[in-house]
């Protein structure tokens, strides 16, 4: 069984290690190092929608295309900058927005 990993800011990432998730805490600017390092492993991929942000978009929507590893936007802590609502994404992608 693999174990899910995060990335995120130091709060965020003490709280996801109490749950024993592999998570790492990253000063803005290391985002981009970390993001390339995690993409090799299996499983889960939970990063905060602040650091997401300060990733090359393009590359951000392959990976989470590619599906390995599975990658989820998640708000940190303090909820600074909130994640995609999926349910709005998923209508605007099947052309049913209201």
């Amino acid at each position: 069984m693999t174990v899910p990993a995060f990335i995120g800011d130091e709060v965020s990432a003490a709280a996801w290690r109490l749950v024993g998730v592999d998570a790492a805490a990253v000063d803005a600017g290391d985002v981009a190092e970390v993001f390339a390092a995690a993409l090799g492993k299996p499983g889960l991929l939970m990063v905060t929608a602040a650091c997401a942000a300060e990733l090359d978009a393009d590359r951000l929507d392959a990976a989470i295309r590619d599906g390995r590893p599975l990658i989820l936007l998640v708000p940190d802590a303090a909820n600074r900058i909130a994640p995609p609502d999926l349910d709005k994404e998923v209508d605007r992608v099947l052309g049913i927005e209201q």
